[in-house]
């Protein structure tokens, strides 16, 4: 049996230079980068642009990029790729929405609580889809508007870690480095925000 290389092998190879092993790289994590990005990708793009377009460019970005992870290596490389894949979001709701670029001052990283699309507005869809059937759309936007506004009483990294956790399907270590928490707090503010989500959800539903 052909043996596999591991991460931190692949990410040394890359190191010297070798392109291949960003491909292995960025296909172990691309099932997480997908949820990532069918997440937080704005529903007014729906049929104009497909999860895997977004991770196809963000790939070459980061085949023009990874020298700079490198520079600040102590990141762990899924958070790269992860910053990568959200600047190209970023990048494609700005074309496709006129969003206007800010002041590059003042842009904050993906990932970051109050950065990107992934809010109240994100996560009221997502809850609200599984808790309706399709042929009850007008009850489904109800249901979407009621849980956004009782979602946006929760704070911002409360949120958040119901999207990464629940959504995106990260693991606590992941999630706890996304939002440079440490692994016990993370796990901690999750359950928090777990049980204030089954509030809203009860409410919803009775």
């Amino acid at each position: 049996m052909m043996k596999t290389d591991t991460d931190g092998e692949l990410i040394e190879r890359l190191r010297g230079g070798d392109q291949p092993a960003l491909a292995a790289l960025y296909d172990r994590h691309r099932d997480k980068l997908r949820r990532m990005v069918q997440v937080r990708l704005d529903p007014r793009l729906a049929g104009r642009i497909a999860p895997s377009d977004v991770l196809q460019e963000a790939y070459i970005d980061a085949l023009k990029r990874f020298p700079h992870y490198f520079a600040k290596a102590e990141q762990s490389f899924f958070g790269w790729l992860r910053l990568v894949v959200g600047q190209r979001l970023a990048d494609v709701h700005r074309e496709h929405l006129g969003v206007k670029k800010r002041d590059a001052r003042q842009e904050l990283p993906f990932g970051h609580p109050q950065g990107g699309r992934g809010s109240a507005a994100c996560l009221a869809s997502c809850v609200a889809g599984a808790l309706t059937s399709p042929s009850g759309a007008a009850a489904r936007n109800e249901d979407v508007a009621r849980l956004e506004a009782a979602l946006n009483e929760l704070d911002d990294v409360d949120r958040e870690i119901l999207l990464l956790r629940h959504f995106e399907e990260l693991s606590n270590s992941e999630t706890a480095t996304v939002l440079g928490l440490q692994a016990p707090a993370a796990s901690k503010r999750y359950v928090r925000a777990l049980a204030r989500l089954k509030q809203i959800m009860e409410s919803i539903v009775e």
